[in-house]
């Protein structure tokens, strides 16, 4: 069997073990085995068809690593994520603080406690939720 034909077999069974594992790493090394392939159909040697394999497989991989690391970092955390919590970007009215600095607050039809973002100082109208934490909406003002 031709050298070619090997490696788009090997990129073949990757790419149906991705599909039936839901990972997308042994697609991307499937796609260093074709770039192996193409390399084969080139005329390359066996050395320099594992060494494009190895470099294309394994750059897709650090390269999809790093585009996914870089996005969950720019993601603020679950209890300050609108796409997490629906309640990040709500408004309530704060008529009057404590003296511990929380207010009691009515919102979505039930009693919360409100406290001001660390740093702000209490300020009574409208604010917006910009965390929760617990069962405590952390507030801006407004």
């Amino acid at each position: 069997m031709a050298e070619p034909t090997v490696w788009w077999l090997i990129a073949g069974a990757a790419i149906v073990l991705e599909l039936l594992s839901g990972t997308v790493y042994l697609l991307l090394l499937g796609i260093g085995f074709a770039a192996a392939a193409i390399s084969a159909h080139l005329g390359a040697g066996l050395t320099t068809q594992l060494v494009v394999a190895a470099v294309v497989g394994v750059g897709a991989v650090l390269t999809w690593y790093m585009v996914r690391h870089k996005e969950r970092a720019a993601r603020p955390p679950s209890q300050a994520n609108p796409d997490v919590n629906l309640d990040i970007g709500g408004t309530v009215l704060i008529e009057a603080w404590n003296p511990d600095g929380t207010a009691s607050v009515r919102y979505r039809g039930a009693q919360w406690t409100a406290m001001p973002r660390p740093g702000a100082s209490p300020a009574t109208g409208m604010h917006r939720v910009a965390e929760v934490v617990g069962s405590r909406l952390v507030v801006d003002k407004v």
